[in-house]
């Protein structure tokens, strides 16, 4: 059966565990579908990790359009989360309903994610009664992360906890189906965890969340540029793949590819 919103809400209901990974194409939104995943984002991350750009600021609505069409294209269970990008939905309750209902109706994702608390509450409220379900995201935000000077852990300070506490307060009231909890102490993520009814969803977060999300090239050990505190490499499928392209290099330049078995 198809995952939806109210499969994560059941999921949190029951205590079960909620599992999202990222994804930008056909192949890999396959791959997760298959091995079972109850979401897919189509995270903003999709700048640095599959387009070379410097942070997630510089990535287009028309560029996760074309991504989010092919996760789409290669999912049959799972649920497909569009994240919104940066200035697609910060000019404006109107921008933010045409963006997201352009999301929407062109890839055929389930839901839209935007970052912010308090100061988004009007936004996540205009988007969900346009009828489009909302994730939010608190703590951590990259897209802000020129205002923040860095990527920081977020809640060292009092004032900053309850800033956060408020703000997941503030986006589940607006509405949110759910809401990503970014970088901040494990503590805080389980006293929120426990504050709201919808569930959540961390990343550098702590195990106390209902659920977890990773970036997909994280965990397989592609994306090497640089390693969060927080990701855990299940494989290392860069290395392996870096060693296949050599042996490959070497035996076509000492002929030994294509063998008589790859010849017509």
């Amino acid at each position: 059966m198809r995952v939806t919103v109210a499969t994560l809400a059941e999921k949190k209901r029951k205590g079960e565990k909620i599992t999202v990974l990222t994804a930008y194409d056909y192949l890999t939104a396959k791959l997760l579908d298959r091995a079972g995943v109850d979401a897919i984002l189509v995270g903003d991350s999709l700048a640095m990790v599959a387009l070379g750009y410097p942070s997630t600021v510089q990535v287009t609505m028309e560029e996760m359009i074309h991504h989010t069409k092919a996760v789409v294209r290669g999912r049959e269970r799972a649920l497909v989360i569009f994240d919104m990008p940066f200035l697609s939905y910060q000019t404006g309750e109107r921008d933010a309903v045409l963006n997201a209902g352009r999301a929407l109706k062109e890839t055929g994702c389930d839901a839209v994610k935007v970052e912010g608390g308090k100061e988004m509450a009007g936004v996540i409220r205009a988007i969900t009664e346009a009828g489009i379900p909302v994730i939010g995201h608190v703590g951590l935000q990259p897209q802000s992360v020129n205002l923040y000077g860095g990527y920081r852990l977020r809640g060292r300070t009092k004032e900053e906890r309850v800033r956060i506490l408020e703000d997941a307060k503030a986006v589940e009231e607006a509405g949110a189906v759910a809401v990503v909890l970014e970088k901040i102490p494990a503590d805080l993520a389980k006293e929120i965890t426990e504050s709201l009814s919808i569930p959540t969803i961390g990343i550098g977060a702590g195990p106390f969340c209902d659920g977890q999300v990773l970036v997909f090239h994280d965990l397989v050990g592609l994306f090497t540029d640089f390693k969060p505190k927080f990701v855990k490499r299940y494989a290392e499928l860069g290395r392996e793949a870096e060693e296949a392209v050599k042996s490959f290099i070497k035996e076509v330049q000492e002929g030994k590819f294509p063998g008589e078995e790859h010849s017509y």
